[in-house]
């Protein structure tokens, strides 16, 4: 028997090798965008989140420097110590009135606002059912709450409504829901979903990590649905399409006074940085004032699906409703070949392999700021591959 209390780290490392699922870093050099620097080399770039091709935009950067010339480079504190800044509130009234809710509540990441969220609105006496597909942040989250927990099948109304029919022991209900699932890029069916919640009296989560800046007039699924001023909690990112960093919830004001005196993620953690905060204050007027960003990305997904369809029907490409395009494999090994191969072609693309995702895949995104030429040489690219 071994003394060292640590070997065990060796042997999981050495299972995680042999079953493909070995994951390390690769470094991007300068700004982001359509094109990135690579080890030297120019890649044309599918696995950026930054839908809008906001995260290298001069405004942002600008307002960035701008706040951390006025306010430093960290906020020192917790928002209830010394950590609230104007700007803080500034963007938590830009989100409010971006998702058309009575308040918003400004967290340090995504991830951060989940957690927080579920863990201060349900506890052991409570309900939580939670879609199998649901990002990590949000299944974490059910399990810090303590609550029972059931995942239904993806985005299956039957199963759920069967559940709800049973759930009189508990105090609580509440059902949780990607918006975009960020793996597969389909939509929850949400007009189902808050039918159901109206019926059977429960609370309605929704993370629109995803869908924020992408959707309609960019508010999300919720506006994409016309369920603007429905009794639900939206949550979402300040990362992806706004360009910047932090999280955020949106709802009614009790609700946000609620989060702000029991969400303990936000409550202990140091306030989002004044750089982050100016520039997501910038990105939601620009996702506002500028639609056609976002015309020119669904132009831009109609036309790398339009020419899949017509040069590669043999792919297996899993549904989608959003710039998320995901390719299915057989295995860890086919994706991390093919990710390779896109690579050594100039075009970056990585595997997703589990246990992120059930099935491998290569995941394609696609931004506001790719050229048809861009898309191009990636359909090209794939022609070459052997699957």
């Amino acid at each position: 028997m071994s003394t060292d209390p640590y070997a065990w780290i060796e042997q999981s490392l050495a299972t995680i090798h042999k079953t493909n699922w070995y994951r390390s870093v690769q470094t991007i050099e300068g700004l982001p965008g359509a094109i990135i620097q690579m080890a030297g080399r120019s890649l044309i770039n599918f696995a950026s989140n930054d839908y809008l091709g906001l995260a290298g935009d001069e405004r942002l950067i600008q307002a960035a420097v701008a706040a951390t010339q006025t306010y430093g480079t960290g906020s020192t504190g917790s928002r209830l110590l010394s950590g609230h800044r104007e700007l803080h509130r500034e963007l938590e009234s830009a989100i409010a009135i971006l998702k058309q809710t009575e308040a918003a509540l400004v967290f340090s990441s995504g991830y951060l606002a989940n957690l927080g969220t579920i863990a201060a609105l349900v506890d052991k006496r409570d309900l939580i059912l939670s879609d199998r597909y649901n990002h990590s942040c949000l299944k974490n989250g059910a399990i810090l709450s303590s609550a029972t927990i059931i995942e239904y099948p993806h985005s299956d109304i039957l199963f759920l409504k069967t559940q709800l029919e049973q759930r009189d022991r508990y105090r609580r209900c509440l059902i949780m829901t990607d918006s975009v699932f960020s793996m597969d890029g389909d939509l929850c069916p949400l007009p189902e979903l808050m039918n159901l919640a109206t019926q059977f009296n429960c609370m309605l989560l929704i993370d629109e990590a995803h869908a924020t800046g992408i959707f309609s007039n960019g508010a999300g699924c919720v506006e994409h649905f016309n369920l603007t001023g429905s009794p639900l909690i939206q949550v979402g990112t300040l990362s992806k399409a706004l360009g910047s960093l932090g999280g955020y919830v949106a709802g009614s004001a009790a609700l946000i006074d609620f989060l702000r005196n029991r969400a303990a993620s936000w409550i202990y953690t140091t306030a989002l940085s004044p750089a982050d905060t100016a520039a997501a204050i910038v990105a939601t007027s620009i996702i506002q004032q500028e639609p056609e960003r976002r015309q020119q990305l669904w132009r831009n997904i109609s036309y790398l699906k339009q020419l899949i369809t017509q040069e590669l029907p043999q792919l297996k490409l899993l549904p989608s409703e959003s710039p998320i395009v995901s390719l299915q494999l057989a295995d860890a090994a086919t994706a991390l070949k093919v990710g390779s191969q896109l690579k050594e072609a100039g075009i970056f693309a990585p595997a997703i392999r589990p246990p992120t995702v059930p099935t491998s895949r290569i995941r394609f995104s696609v931004m506001a700021t790719h050229e048809p030429a861009h898309i191009e040489k990636l359909i090209e690219t794939l022609c070459k591959i052997s699957f």
